[in-house]
């Protein structure tokens, strides 16, 4: 009997759009994006357009919520009665409790192979493609995991925040808690790594962001070595579309993504923040498990 194809499961901060979706066979599990008393699905009946324009007046500040167990045990469900192995890849534990409520579903369906990924960092629409590329040669659940877990370590993000208000906000300031006392003068530029929040630079402009940005890259790579790069923004598109052209003119990149966050890290990074994700061909190869 020929051995099922690994299915993989994200959430809606991976920023997939509907044809991405269909195009790669993902299954995703949203989170919750919440103004008062009025709760919205991202990337079901809340817009990024209509979560900045709302966010823009302040008025009730935007909170987030995980999926329930039972939204997870549903997927899970589903495409284990059809025989498939699952790799569930999500939010950073440090920043949501996604993670926890994958976690509590696969022990609700013991009889499933399930494997679940914390991504380290903000950039988790970086795993997705790959993980399902390396599903598609067949790689079994065990190697899947490996590999993408690899390439989970090998991702740097670095990004500049246009004020940290809104990570403090929502409790989620980590190691960037010393600049606090400088909130509203500053635009810190951040390096996610290992889940948290860790303070690379205060800066005063998006100019200095950018090009701190690309010297921290340049730093990370190799000259001419190949590398992948997403570039995000959160209702920042011109920052972010300098910097990208930025990063097309300085590295030999393998692929360039250009993605605007949609509510739900847009609630706990505020606009304004544009960044890079990035990891060179030299880190992480797909055929290596």
């Amino acid at each position: 009997m020929a051995v099922s194809k690994v299915k993989i499961v994200t959430d809606s901060t991976a920023c997939l759009s509907a044809e991405e979706i269909s195009k790669y066979d993902v299954h995703v599990v949203p989170l919750k994006v919440i103004f008062g008393t009025e709760i919205y699905t991202e990337g079901v009946d809340i817009t990024s357009e209509d979560f900045y324009r709302r966010l823009a007046t302040r008025d009730p500040m935007p909170t987030t919520s995980q999926p329930a167990v039972s939204d997870f045990t549903r997927v899970y469900g589903e495409l284990a009665e059809k025989g498939h192995p699952i790799l569930s890849v999500h939010i950073s534990s440090k920043l949501s409790g996604t993670v926890n409520s994958a976690v509590a579903a696969r022990q609700e369906l013991p009889r499933a192979q399930i494997e679940i990924i914390d991504c380290l960092s903000v950039a988790l629409r970086m795993l997705i493609v790959p993980a399902v590329q390396a599903a598609a040669r067949g790689l079994s659940l065990p190697q899947l995991k490996v590999s993408i877990g690899r390439l989970n370590s090998c991702l740097s993000t670095v990004g500049m925040l246009n004020t940290l208000e809104y990570l403090w906000r929502g409790g989620r300031i980590g190691g960037a808690k010393a600049l606090l006392g400088t909130l509203l003068r500053i635009k810190p530029l951040l390096d996610f790594r290992n889940g948290e929040v860790k303070v690379l630079g205060r800066l005063r402009t998006s100019t200095q962001a950018m090009e701190s940005i690309l010297e921290i890259m340049k730093s990370r790579i190799k000259p001419g070595m190949p590398v992948h790069v997403g570039v995000a923004q959160t209702n920042a598109s011109e920052s972010a579309l300098a910097l990208s052209e930025r990063v097309k003119a300085t590295f030999n990149c393998a692929e360039i993504d250009l993605v605007e966050l949609g509510p739900v890290l847009g609630t706990h990074l505020g606009p304004g923040f544009f960044g890079t994700a990035f990891y060179s061909d030299e880190e992480w190869r797909p055929d290596r498990c």
